[in-house]
């Protein structure tokens, strides 16, 4: 089977917060290093509040999972947020298989999840 390679594109919306959005597969080789590379560089110039959009990645292996949950501790370190949205019903059972769902959060729409980083921002 031939899986789309992954692009990654992201939006800062402030200083602090950015949108990542996926299409294709998140699976080992150089489309997800590259991904990774782009989110750490973001964190690097000082983004803290991430929404991760998955609604056009159709398949996560490993290395996918791997490099979310490490962006996801690489935020805590630093008191951030990592909120994923538009998990497909496939993703979304590696998640529950790894509970991976159990601490991280996951929201419904991209709108949901910057919702909830505004808001938490506003309470800080």
């Amino acid at each position: 089977m031939c899986r789309m390679l992954l692009t990654t594109n992201i939006e800062k919306l402030k200083a602090e917060t950015a949108v990542v959005t996926f299409a294709g597969a998140m699976t080992l080789g150089t489309s997800l290093k590259m991904a990774d590379a782009q989110v750490q560089s973001a964190i690097a110039e000082g983004v803290t509040s991430l929404v991760f959009d998955l609604s056009d990645v159709d398949y996560v292996d490993s290395a996918g999972l791997g490099m979310i949950v490490y962006t996801y501790g690489t935020l805590s370190e630093k008191k951030g947020n990592l909120r994923l949205c538009g998990v497909s019903a496939r993703v979304m059972d590696l998640l529950k298989m790894t509970k991976t769902d159990t601490f991280m959060t996951i929201d419904g729409s991209r709108a949901d999840s910057l919702t909830a980083l505004m808001k938490g921002t506003a309470e800080a």
